[in-house]
């Protein structure tokens, strides 16, 4: 169609110019009619610089399997495409999102190179601010990231370092304990040995140690009524027998999972006058087994904590790889449990039939960590109790991971800036704004997936959609630096 030059010097885009370079853009450009239709599609090499002259455009941006209208608007004069030309490498541009027209419309189209030529012709000193600007943006918001990150390791250490220290004091004192119960069964066994025993009773004594051994390890777990029960049975038989201080001996006999019929076992198997001395090393014997589960246990929770670490962090694991979400989760929700706190219970909804699926692991654990610290933060700030839900259900032909919290909500005035950057409602010096902005950018640019809320008082949702297959992690479909307020406005989607 024809260029008219003068409905160019009616946009505002271009009211400043003077006829010459307004004859150049018609020289160089075209003005070209689109029905019904796209204009341009989210990946396509980004070829032309678009202005609205006439009609209506949508604006959308592909999250997972969807296309997500952004703006829709007939204000003459909007522009979008090669937004960015005017860079050395915009030969290798792809357009960030997608722009089509619901009537037949008009465009004043520019190629890409001559977008760019017109710039660095027209303005060479703005084009330099320019490019300044847009590199100096991506290396100001990488070096916010690793902050971000920073900060969120150092809270998680602050916590790992917490939950470390109590399983290991734990299996220190049982340590030190068991020094001195061993010590005390080789006397007592000593006492033993040279008292007026034959040779088969110290047999019997012995098989008897080594059946209360099992036992220990396969003790069952009581109530607090029926441990208190059955310490007063064993504690009258304690008694009953001549055995002094049975009310010492007889919790330890429980916590082993010891009982009467036990102690009658014993009573038949040894002579009497032998019985105070067996029962008095069999309970060293107890003790010792107890002390030795507590270090396992320790040590065991001690193991788990730093597999737990390595797993959050992916610090032996390719950065791009398949794996099971739920252990993601399971390993976030440990290192969080500190924090968490003893007031807030946990629910885990996991659907474990659901599929391995292709991930950035250490990221993903970031987007789990940012989610769960806000609704911590915001169970705390009212009573500091409440529930997290963690849900994980094949949703929309996705893997979808729903936190659900019971917090005060997030009012319906600011839930449209919670994913802007800096955009925070925690007081000063407790948070940068930037979490939720940096999860939206993991899941939708990184994972090409999906991320929203839904909230009401009591009831916060945040909904992670996954694809359950994704492109080549080395040509992911938008920029990586691109943010959730991309196409916020309408005049400057690229």
């Amino acid at each position: 169609m024809p260029c008219d030059a003068a409905e160019l010097g009616t946009l505002f885009l271009f009211e400043k110019l003077d006829a010459d370079q307004l004859a150049r853009l018609c020289r160089e450009g075209r003005v070209e009619k689109f029905e019904p239709g796209y204009v341009y599609q989210e990946g396509e090499p980004a070829t032309c610089f678009f202005v609205l002259l006439e009609g209506t455009l949508v604006m959308s941006r592909r999250v997972g399997a969807d296309d997500v209208e952004i703006s829709r608007t007939s204000q003459r004069g909007v522009y979008a495409g090669a937004m960015q030309a005017y860079l050395a490498a915009s030969d290798q541009a792809r357009y960030k999102g997608s722009v089509r027209v619901t009537e037949p419309s008009r465009f004043f189209v520019l190629p890409a190179e001559t977008f760019a030529a017109v710039l660095w012709d027209w303005f060479p000193m703005a084009v330099h601010l320019l490019e300044g600007m847009f590199f100096g943006s991506q290396n100001t918001q990488r070096t916010i990231n690793q902050r971000e990150r920073l900060l969120a390791l150092g809270s998680l250490s602050a916590g790992l370092t917490h939950e470390l220290n109590n399983p290991a004091a734990a299996a220190v004192r049982a340590t030190s304990s068991l020094r001195d119960r061993v010590a005390h069964m080789r006397h007592k066994l000593g006492v033993i040995a040279a008292g007026p025993y034959h040779r088969e009773a110290l047999k019997t004594l012995i098989d008897i140690q080594e059946s209360t051994a099992e036992r220990v390890a396969k003790a069952p777990s009581l109530s607090p009524l029926e441990a208190s029960d059955r310490e007063d049975a064993l504690s009258d038989w304690l008694d009953d027998h001549g055995i002094e201080g049975g009310w010492q001996i007889a919790p330890t006999f429980v916590q082993a999972g010891l009982d009467t019929d036990w102690l009658e076992r014993v009573a038949a198997a040894v002579d009497p006058q032998m019985l105070p001395g067996a029962v008095g090393w069999l309970n060293y014997t107890v003790e010792t087994e107890l002390l030795m589960r507590e270090i396992e246990d320790s040590t065991t929770r001690v193991s788990n904590l730093v597999n737990a670490a390595k797993q959050y962090s992916q610090l032996d694991r390719a950065p791009y790889q398949v794996c099971d979400v739920h252990e993601l989760l399971d390993s976030t929700l440990l290192m969080l449990s500190g924090k968490i706190g003893s007031g807030i219970k946990v629910v885990k909804e996991y659907d474990r039939t659901l599929p391995r699926i292709p991930t950035y692991p250490g990221e993903l654990n970031q987007v789990w960590t940012n989610i769960i610290d806000n609704a911590v933060s915001a169970m705390n700030s009212a009573d500091g109790e409440g529930t997290l839900t963690v849900r994980t259900a094949l949703e929309r032909e996705q893997l979808l991971v729903e936190f659900r919290d019971t917090g005060p909500g997030v009012p319906e005035e600011i839930r449209g800036r919670i994913f802007d950057p800096f955009f925070t409602t925690k007081p000063v010096g407790k948070g940068t704004g930037l979490g939720l902005d940096i999860s939206w950018r993991i899941v939708v640019n990184k994972h090409h997936g999906h991320l929203e809320v839904h909230s009401v008082p009591g009831d916060t949702r945040f909904r992670v959609f996954l694809p359950l297959t994704a492109p080549d992690p080395e040509t992911p479909a938008v920029d990586s630096e691109a943010s959730a307020a991309d196409f916020d406005n309408p005049q400057e989607a690229s």
